[in-house]
């Protein structure tokens, strides 16, 4: 199963321990009242646990999707839930949140306002061009896939690779020329797993793993990338 995650930094100092206090017991309840339709909605956090250097826990949230039937659209109440993990690194704190890229980035928003009461101190996690350059190069025989962003040449937005031995083609060459690497699939040396790396922090991994595996991946692999 295709795992998707998004990586994310907090821009102030904060401890394991007092984002455990904030987020403990947290749990919020809406209405939804649109007769014949009685719900209540709840967020809450969920599972919370400490182990070396990280807080891991999970974002669950009743959403309302519409269902139609029979001429009629049907409200129905949806749970979501994305497991996180707050992860002490270097000097830094780093939240890895397991969900896809808008829904990562809403959970994010959400445990900022939790953690912080606004928006804005959980930000996107940056990947260098060049230090994404060199993951690359440390391991060109494992990379499939390399696509380019930042086009000088007119009219033209991306450029892409696919292929074997990509670092040593002159097409890759000339193209680190024109723009800046944003994409790479890649079969990790260390652990064998097929991974998709964006400079904003999106990490997919094809291979078959767990979420726990998936942590651990990230938290070896890629967090030394970020800026």
């Amino acid at each position: 199963m295709v795992l998707a995650g998004k990586i994310f930094k907090l821009r102030e100092p904060t401890d394991l321990e007092t984002i455990a206090t904030k987020l403990k017991n947290y749990r919020k309840e809406e209405s939804f009242d649109q007769k014949p339709y009685h719900f209540k909605l709840t967020t809450e956090i969920r599972d919370l646990i400490i182990k070396t250097n990280t807080l891991q826990g999970v974002f669950s949230q009743d959403k309302l999707i519409h269902v139609f039937h029979h001429g009629e659209e049907i409200p129905t109440p949806r749970t979501f839930e994305a497991p996180f993990a707050f992860t002490k690194h270097k000097n830094r704190v780093l939240l890895t949140v397991l969900e896809k890229k808008l829904r990562a980035n809403n959970v994010a928003n959400q445990l900022s306002v939790i953690i912080f009461i606004t928006v804005g101190y959980i930000v996107e996690a940056k990947i260098p061009p060049e230090a994404l350059k060199n993951f690359h190069e440390q391991n060109p025989e494992g990379t499939k896939i390399i696509f380019f962003d930042e086009v000088d040449i007119p009219n033209i937005n991306k450029l892409s690779l696919y292929g074997s031995s990509l670092a040593d083609t002159t097409l890759y060459n000339d193209y680190l020329t024109h723009g800046k690497i944003w994409y790479t699939v890649i079969t990790s040396r260390k652990s064998g797993n097929i991974v998709g790396i964006t400079r904003n922090g999106v990490v997919t991994i094809f291979s078959k793993v767990s979420e726990s595996d998936y942590l651990t991946y990230v938290s070896n692999e890629i967090f030394p990338l970020v800026s």
